[in-house]
């Protein structure tokens, strides 16, 4: 497996190469944002490690470009910052996983195994659309309709409800939804799942009489059509 560490403090970025040489992957680093961006022009890798706060362009905003440009490596981001502001952002940005320093080498070994593993095993999205009452997702064409009236939703918002949409009916806790929609187990300390949730129901269900995303207290969400 083949990584890339974006990483301005060089004796943190040698730590982590050869730690992770270690449990025989073999690491480029780059510097700064830029420097990272032109690695990955130039060649493939298996997974990115993205520190945030870097020189010339920053990890969110490199991530940001990979994803409009649609590269699709996925993407771990490491920083000092546990905010969950700060991880949204990132999760917004197209990361696929975070991490916050202080960090062991074995947690960030296993985690880029789990991604690699997650992205070698996905194959193409088949022609499909998934319905609950006057909702309806496009897979293929990766749109939301509501009555007519079309939703946008972030990369992780579309994700959250695609998994909602495909357990109708069924009570599903924040750690289903954990390693289900992110496929990894970061800190479920925070609420970022349920700040997602949120996100979600003001754009799905705000606007409109019948609810579809509910609450089940001490237990989960579950997506359904009220009666």
């Amino acid at each position: 497996m083949k990584i890339l560490v974006v990483e301005d403090e060089p004796r943190l970025a040698q730590f982590i190469r050869q730690g992770l040489e270690e449990f025989s992957f073999s690491v480029d680093l780059a510097y700064d944002g830029l420097e990272g961006q032109a690695k990955i022009d130039a060649q493939p890798y298996d997974v990115l490690v993205l520190d945030v706060n870097l020189p010339k362009l920053t990890g969110f905003e490199l991530c940001r470009q990979l994803r409009v440009r649609n590269v699709t490596t996925p993407v771990l981001m490491l920083t000092a910052l546990d905010a969950t502001d700060d991880k949204l952002t990132g999760f917004d940005a197209g990361a696929d996983d975070y991490l916050t320093k202080p960090f062991e080498l074995r947690e960030l070994a296993a985690r880029l195994k789990a991604l690699y593993q997650r992205s070698s095993r996905q194959s193409p999205m088949p022609s499909n659309v998934l319905r609950a009452g006057d909702l309806e997702m496009n897979l293929d064409e990766h749109t939301v309709m509501r009555a007519g009236r079309k939703i946008d939703l972030t990369a992780k918002e579309f994700s959250l409800l695609e998994y909602f949409l495909r357990n109708q009916n069924k009570v599903v806790s924040r750690a289903d939804i954990a390693g289900k929609v992110w496929d990894i187990h970061f800190d479920t300390g925070t609420n970022v799942i349920d700040v997602y949730v949120n996100f979600l129901r003001k754009k799905v269900d705000k606007a409109f009489s019948r609810k579809l995303i509910h609450t089940v207290t001490g237990v989960g969400y579950v997506l359904r059509e009220e009666a």
